[in-house]
């Protein structure tokens, strides 16, 4: 994965050429991802739903994160990207089906880490039940929605300093073991608060009235 070859941009979304996966990491480049986020409506209420990460990864191991997200290959356009959602969390989805909610500029530093990214960034209606996530076991462990309207006051205002979060994860045996914790927000993945904001005020905009 880290020999994968990537685009490399400037900050304006301008090439600049190709570099490894690794390479972009290392010497802090932008580059382009594809991030999907999972939205359902049950009962009048709005959740956000989030991936658990593979205790296996490089990266953020076992933190809650953006329900499905990739790299863009050099090879690829942003519609490519859509892979991401059928590969992590075995859900077929058409780019039709998806809201755009445009490109943001997300930059984090996490040890020797630094990942410039140029998010292209969509919305996705999710109607079906936990039951119909397949996961990815090297890439997911588990998926959880949180109540929207409370992960924006968790995020926005400080005013909750943990949140429910419901779902399930896959344990060593391969089973499906139900999570029903409140967390606090070093059990998600640590993006900047102006990335977070973005979304959310996005998504908020664009939940079904």
């Amino acid at each position: 994965m880290e020999t994968e070859l990537i685009r490399i941009l400037d900050e304006y979304g301008q090439p600049l050429g190709i570099a490894t996966r690794e390479e972009v990491h290392k010497k802090g480049y932008w580059h382009e991802t594809f991030h999907c986020w999972f939205i359902s409506r049950e009962n009048n209420q709005d959740y956000i739903y989030f991936q658990k990460r593979s205790p296996q990864k490089k990266d953020y191991p076992n933190l809650l994160d953006i329900t499905a997200a990739g790299h863009i290959l050099s090879h690829e356009t942003v519609y490519d990207g859509i892979r991401e959602v059928k590969e992590e969390i075995g859900v077929d989805v058409q780019m039709t089906e998806l809201i755009s909610l445009g490109v943001i500029q997300y930059s984090v530093k996490h040890g020797d880490l630094m990942d410039n990214e140029l998010a292209n960034v969509f919305l996705y209606n999710y109607k079906k039940s936990m039951n119909d996530f397949i996961l990815q076991m090297e890439e997911v462990s588990g998926i959880v929605k949180a109540d929207f309207s409370h992960f924006c006051e968790f995020i926005f205002l400080g005013k909750e300093t943990e949140i429910r979060v419901h779902g399930f994860e896959i344990n060593q045996d391969g089973e499906r073991v139900v999570i029903d914790q409140t967390l606090d927000k070093t059990k998600f993945a640590p993006h900047e608060n102006s990335y977070y904001q973005k979304v959310l005020t996005l998504i908020s905009e664009n939940l079904i009235k």
